[in-house]
């Protein structure tokens, strides 16, 4: 079972976010420094420094919306191979089986990690 409609797309942004950002900053840094479209109605995703909280930025035809994890024990895994500033596109056979790796480990479903 998938959330997403079909051809949504899951960017991870790389690099470390100022989390007291809100919708607004998280838009404008989806458009200046990732150079993708926040109305696309993809999915942007967002780290903070400390690895334990992420911020999602989605547009939804109505509006952005926000959405925010904070994990209790342990981070959220992101990928290392990748410049700040860029961002890896999940396709649906990727975020299948991440979902499946965080289920399987107790994280909720909410984890990126390195192929």
């Amino acid at each position: 079972m998938t959330l997403l409609p079909a051809g949504v797309k899951v960017h991870l942004a790389f690099g470390y976010i100022d989390m007291r950002k809100g919708i607004n900053g998280l838009a404008m840094l989806v458009q200046g420094v990732l150079r993708q479209d926040p109305f696309s109605g993809h999915l942007f995703v967002f780290r903070g420094r400390k690895a334990n909280l992420i911020k999602i930025v989605f547009w939804d035809s109505t509006g952005l919306c926000l959405f925010t994890k904070r994990l209790e024990h342990g981070v959220f895994l992101w990928p290392s191979n990748v410049d700040p500033g860029g961002t890896l596109m999940l396709n649906s056979a990727r975020r299948l089986a991440r979902t499946r790796a965080a289920v399987a480990t107790g994280c909720g479903g909410m984890i990126a990690a390195a192929d």
